[in-house]
């Protein structure tokens, strides 16, 4: 492969102080908002840089998998929740106890109150048949959709955007709602719009469901379950 021209090259260095924190910030104050939406419409300007900050995620041999199904209307987004509605219910026999009392407590009403309703989808033919850095593992194109929708979710953070992932449905009942092509694999549904509060600390570790692990806990070193030292 021959050199790079340098022309193609940019200067690199550390983000300033001031830069960096409101990265970390965007990070640590994500939340996933399932009721918290202002009914107020997001621009179509800022809607499209929420959508051009995902585009510009990495994806596998740059295949760009990605695709964002836009829906406004009300009536569609009515559609949508009773399909959620039905494997919900579903979802709620599936624990037991005090567990499915709580799930049913949770307010999961975003679909119906968030003026928008994103769809992203991953495309596996893009690339052909043989894709670079696919060659080994067929779920690369899946990975890098969710980069794109991380880049997302933290440019809403940034503008003052709530997100939402739902993904309690049958995907077979989206794709026949939203007319999407048999081949194409639905990531989620994300429910997007202004908030003005937040939970301070994930929702459901508020609420008692799970609480954060340990960091420490998590990391090894070299080999699986080897501590790190220090």
């Amino acid at each position: 492969m021959p050199d790079e021209p340098m022309d193609h090259m940019v200067r690199v260095g550390a983000f300033s102080v001031e830069e960096r924190a409101a990265i970390y910030k965007a990070i640590e104050t994500r939340r996933d908002v399932r009721d918290q939406f202002l009914p107020d419409p997001l621009p179509d300007d800022l809607v499209w840089r929420l959508l051009s900050a995902a585009h510009h995620a990495p994806s596998v041999g740059f295949m760009q998998p990605w695709n964002f199904i836009l829906v406004r209307d009300a009536e569609r987004r009515e559609e949508i929740w009773r399909a959620f509605s039905r494997a919900n219910d579903e979802a709620a026999e599936m624990f037991s106890g005090k567990k499915r009392g709580d799930y049913r407590a949770l307010k999961l009403e975003g679909i119906r109150k968030a003026p928008l309703g994103i769809c992203v989808t991953c495309d596996p033919t893009r690339g052909g048949p043989v894709v670079l850095g696919r060659t080994h593992n067929f779920s690369m194109d899946r990975y890098s959709t969710v980069c794109a929708i991380q880049n997302l979710w933290l440019a809403a953070r940034a503008e003052g955007v709530g997100v939402g992932w739902v993904s309690i449905f049958h995907e077979d009942e989206l794709k026949r709602i939203l007319a999407i092509p048999e081949h194409v694999e639905v990531i989620g549904w994300f429910c997007l719009g202004y908030v003005d509060t937040l939970y301070g600390e994930p929702e459901l570790a508020v609420k008692g469901w799970r609480k954060r692990l340990p960091l420490e806990d998590l990391v090894f070193s070299e080999i699986w379950q080897d501590r790190p030292v220090g």
